[in-house]
């Protein structure tokens, strides 16, 4: 089964070719960051414009990067939800209008779903249970992972997601769009022993969590030297302090729900799961419970047509399909998905 994935959720078009007996056959991404970059944050309107210029030229690249058409297609997914209804809106039309053109079936795919699975198409992939910890601009949430579809929400951000702490805290530190990697590459150059930020929701029982006010002492911390004081060491040590604080806070969660599950196996899906000190942390934390971390590759960690290609192509299989109405969901809760088969 030839299956075409298309992710439009928000600043990124990403399109992929999977195969369910070859594997990902291609995959192509067209990132919006220079479009929403003077505006520092994604602006709807002009991401659903981009949208609908990018998709059919990617999805016809694809096509030419595996060597088929649109005729040896059997399947096509796309990103129904979560995310900007308007971008969301642009792949679920090119989608749908491409599989009643072509009498193929055509499945909505859960964005987060998407990232969830993201590490098994890597060649050594975990297999379930596992504990998911899915951690984005939008979401932070520790999930047990039965099976596709199966999915036991166990710990959800009450307010800032980490990415978007991550994001607010690079712009009060004057970084560029999107700040997430801006913040990090800023800390590497940081010290670790200047700054001691708190660790929220750590001295609680339970696995939610909090970042809203981890911002806030960032910014409280920043207000405390003048302005013109802040040279590039200060701001790297804060910068330092803020993602040690989440880094610490993030595996303090996993490891109470590695334990709390009786699981050995913890996949970390995401864009905030490609922060090169919170994937070193995580993987000392599981070692040290006999545990294994796993992670999709650096490419697949943000928003991708290949993760929406291949959670679609196990729903296809399963004799899944969209009916003959559609529309997205911008607000969707995992929990809401049925099982796979």
């Amino acid at each position: 089964m030839n299956v075409l994935g298309i992710e439009s959720s928000c600043d990124e078009t990403g399109v992929a070719l999977y195969s369910d007996a070859r594997g990902l056959l291609a995959h192509r991404l067209y990132s919006q960051v220079r479009l929403h970059a003077e505006f520092g944050g994604v602006v709807p309107e002009l991401a659903s414009r981009d949208h609908i210029r990018k998709t059919l030229p990617l999805i016809h690249q694809v096509l030419a990067d595996a060597g088929l058409g649109l005729g040896d297609l059997d399947g096509i997914a796309y990103t129904a939800g979560p995310g900007l209804v308007g971008a969301l809106m642009v792949g679920a039309s090119i989608a749908r209008s491409l599989a009643w053109s072509l009498a193929i079936p055509a499945v909505a795919v859960h964005h987060m779903e998407g990232h969830l699975l993201a590490p098994l198409l890597e060649s050594e992939a975990p297999d379930f249970p596992f504990i998911a910890l899915l951690v984005s601009g939008g979401h932070t949430q520790l999930v047990a992972v039965a099976g596709v579809g199966q999915y036991r929400m166990l710990g959800d951000t009450l307010d800032d997601a980490a990415g978007e702490a991550f994001d607010k805290t690079a712009k009060l530190l004057g970084l560029g769009y999107p700040g997430g990697p801006e913040l990090a590459r800023l800390a590497a150059a940081g010290d670790p022993a200047r700054f001691h930020f708190p660790r929220p929701m750590i001295d609680r029982p339970g696995l939610e969590f909090s970042f809203s006010g981890l911002k806030t002492f960032a910014l409280n911390t920043l207000q405390e030297v003048a302005e013109d004081q802040r040279d590039a060491q200060f701001k790297a040590d804060v910068a330092r302090a803020f993602e040690d604080a989440v880094v610490d806070t993030l595996a303090i969660k996993c490891r109470r729900a590695l334990k709390q599950e009786a699981c050995t196996d913890l996949v970390l899906a995401g864009g905030v799961s490609a922060n090169q000190r919170l994937r070193q942390r995580m993987a000392e934390e599981c070692a040290k419970m006999s545990a294994r971390a796993w992670y999709p590759r650096l490419e697949f960690c943000t928003d991708n047509g290949a993760m929406i290609a291949f959670a679609g192509c196990l729903r296809l299989k399963a004799g899944e399909s969209a009916g003959t109405s559609f529309g997205v969901t911008p607000r969707w809760p995992m929990e809401q998905l049925a099982a796979c088969g």
